[in-house]
């Protein structure tokens, strides 16, 4: 389902409050990836980080995160999961790259970076089971460079915002989402959609590739309904990241590709966008995220503890792998190929 379409539901009647939305501000930007290479510093690429401060190499599943966790960057203080994506990149004509920074969402407080977190449930009135300790998942393949269509790539997409970024044409729910990167200068930024499965074989907290203990509903979808398959048949919350690119510094024509294909790449070598992916490791406090849940929260929830966006904005974590990811340079951080297969 194309994120417009879902927005117009959560804004029906009777459905506004099954979706909740918060913004969660950049913690680090960091080659580590506790989840598919723990241990290893650095990791292959580049990601951009949310959450708790507790993120580190190995992340063991073990650990408690909120023990763990001085502060969290998020709107929830009782929240100190762990969010993350790749980082965009804009590689200008004479082949040198510079970060793309994220714009906190318009609709929120202004959150520095990062991303927005939704916890979406079934319009249908279907209760969910939240996510247990230990629980970790990921969407999307890195290696990815084109469209298979299949249950996981139809729910990473990509919406180009105009000029009015927060008026009636760059406001969400407006326009069409492509899979692939825009191929056109974004005036407004670059808004990325990730969306997680829904369904999890209610045992297992996590799987050797990460994703086998979830899935998707079998047919439909899952805000409308749609059935989990037998071999995963708990209901949970869809997870779904929103980052929003700040691509208004690079639209000048002038650094673009002289063929006119579109500049930006992930951090991980992908032009295309089919490479996107993101990574989950829970960490809410006790039973918070199920109160949340069950209490029907949307943006604001007196069910839980929140935080006033600027004192998430202050809780960072100092990069421990020391490269230069600012600025032009060179090559992507790992000296990550391009690679268009």
């Amino acid at each position: 389902m194309q994120w417009s379409s879902l927005l117009a539901l959560a804004l029906g009647a009777g459905t506004v409050r099954a979706m909740l939305r918060f913004s969660c501000s950049e913690l680090v930007i960091e080659r580590l990836d506790p989840l598919v290479f723990p241990g290893d510093n650095p990791s292959p690429h580049l990601h951009q980080v949310v959450g708790g401060n507790a993120f580190n190499v190995s992340m063991d599943p073990e650990n408690d995160l909120p023990g763990l966790s001085d502060c969290t960057t998020c709107t929830f203080t009782e929240d100190f999961s762990n969010y993350w994506t790749a980082v965009l990149y804009f590689r200008a004509r004479n082949g040198t790259f510079h970060r793309v920074p994220q714009m906190g969402n318009q609709f929120l407080e202004q959150a520095d970076g990062g991303m927005t977190i939704y916890y979406i449930q079934p319009y249908d009135g279907t209760k969910v089971t939240a996510f247990q300790p230990g629980f970790r998942m990921l969407v999307g393949d890195p290696n990815e460079r084109t469209y298979t269509d299949s249950l996981e790539s139809r729910q990473l997409s990509f919406r180009c915002f105009d000029a009015n970024f927060g008026g009636e044409a760059g406001a969400p729910g407006t326009g069409a989402d492509t899979r692939e990167l825009p191929n056109r200068p974004c005036l407004g930024g670059i808004r990325s959609n990730i969306f997680f499965p829904t369904c999890w074989d209610g045992v297992n907290l996590d799987s050797p590739d990460h994703r086998s203990h979830v899935a998707y509903p079998t047919s439909g979808s899952f805000e409308m309904g749609g059935p989990c398959p037998s071999s995963h048949p708990v209901k949970i919350p869809q997870l779904f990241y929103e980052t929003v690119w700040d691509t208004r510094a690079f639209n000048d024509p002038n650094e673009w590709p002289e063929d006119g294909s579109q500049p930006f790449v992930f951090s991980m070598g992908d032009p295309t966008g089919y490479g996107q992916h993101a990574d989950y490791v829970f960490g809410w406090k006790g039973d918070a995220l199920q109160r949340a849940m069950d209490a029907n929260c949307n943006v604001m929830c007196p069910q839980l503890q929140s935080q006033d966006t600027s004192i998430a904005n202050q809780c960072k974590q100092q990069r421990v792998v020391n490269e230069v990811v600012d600025g032009w340079v060179d090559e992507l951080p790992g000296t990550n190929p391009i690679t268009y297969v």
